[in-house]
């Protein structure tokens, strides 16, 4: 079995179904029970995409935000300490705006845009005259060799010639029901609350946004772009389309542990939409909006090659303090 100091990619998850969905993305999976650090509290599934050794965890149950996403991200390098960067993939919710035309199932990659590096953590600022946010501190950027391979990702993706990858990876959990893609998208206007029942069975269908049929023949839409992080759940329309309204936002999804991470280690954030941070905010989507967020990583890895991975960020490699 691989030791300690051949692990090289450290993914993060945060639900338990995001981490489900990790572990079906290994091309082969390790037995990792001597290669843990014994003052580490992570439980991990060890494995291989492609060429990369992945090392996989999940925040303990009932943990969320961004203090427990950097205690387990400390955790995990304090075991393997030739960890080159980590991915932060789950779920999160979206920010859909007419001139961005994100739906549930597609997926959100952090990537820096003006003054931000790719997470921006709006709830540590100030609302200045006009509306407008203005951060207080600053976030770090993805590990350039991420970001570089994001621009091949991309490219891959949108070229109609292509075969869809992501979809090849999706359908690794169609064997599970409770994964696969359900069949009704809603977003419901800004202004109208919830009315009540887990799916919005009591909800106006008049209230609903009249969006065009998409049209593509790629199973999911991938959008690049800030990250809004803070530590509660965000679910106010009006806050959501003032921040993604915001010209120096631009804000595409929400989550509460991106920017736990991106001061701490060197992180990549992918997040499938689940829902679209409103009242009427359900679980219908989550399972999968796991799996695209998990596909998306999967194919990231491997189109990596291990030649063009960065350094150790914490300069180990050394098998002797690995064990």
């Amino acid at each position: 079995m691989p030791q300690a100091y051949e692990y090289t990619v450290g993914w993060v998850c945060v639900l338990q179904d995001e981490y489900l969905a990790a572990c079906h993305m290994l091309d082969e999976r390790y037995d990792g029970r001597d290669v843990v650090n014994e003052n580490d509290n992570n439980i991990y599934t060890l494995g291989r995409i492609s060429e990369h050794k992945v090392v996989i965890t999940c925040l303990p149950k009932g943990r969320t935000g961004m203090t427990a996403a950097a205690a387990v991200a400390q955790n995990m390098i304090r075991s393997f300490l030739a960890l080159k960067f980590i991915l932060l993939v789950g779920t999160a919710g979206g920010a859909p705006m007419p001139d961005r035309d994100i739906r549930l199932g597609d997926v959100v990659v952090s990537v820096p845009q003006g003054q931000l590096g790719g997470v921006v953590q709006y709830d540590s600022g100030k609302i200045i005259q006009g509306g407008q946010f203005e951060r207080i501190g600053h976030l770090n950027s993805p590990p350039t060799i991420l970001l570089g391979l994001l621009q091949d990702m991309q490219r891959r993706y949108n070229d109609p010639r292509k075969p869809d990858k992501i979809q090849e990876h999706i359908k690794r959990m169609d064997y599970k029901p409770g994964f696969r893609r359900p069949t009704e998208d809603r977003l419901y206007r800004a202004d109208y609350e919830h009315q009540g029942g887990k799916t919005c069975s009591n909800c106006i269908a008049a209230k609903l946004e009249q969006r065009p049929p998409r049209v593509s023949d790629r199973v999911i839409n991938v959008h690049y772009g800030t990250i809004g992080s803070a530590n509660s759940v965000m679910k106010n329309p009006q806050q959501r389309d003032r921040l993604a309204r915001d010209p120096n936002l631009k804000i595409l999804c929400f989550d509460m542990e991106a920017a736990g991470l991106m001061n701490t280690v060197p992180t990549l954030v992918i997040r499938g939409i689940c829902n679209y941070a409103d009242s009427h905010k359900n679980d219908e989507w989550n399972k999968y909006a796991a799996v695209t967020a998990a596909a998306y990583t999967k194919e990231l890895l491997t189109i990596l090659e291990p030649e063009e991975e960065a350094m150790p960020f914490r300069g180990g490699g050394n098998p002797k303090s690995n064990i």
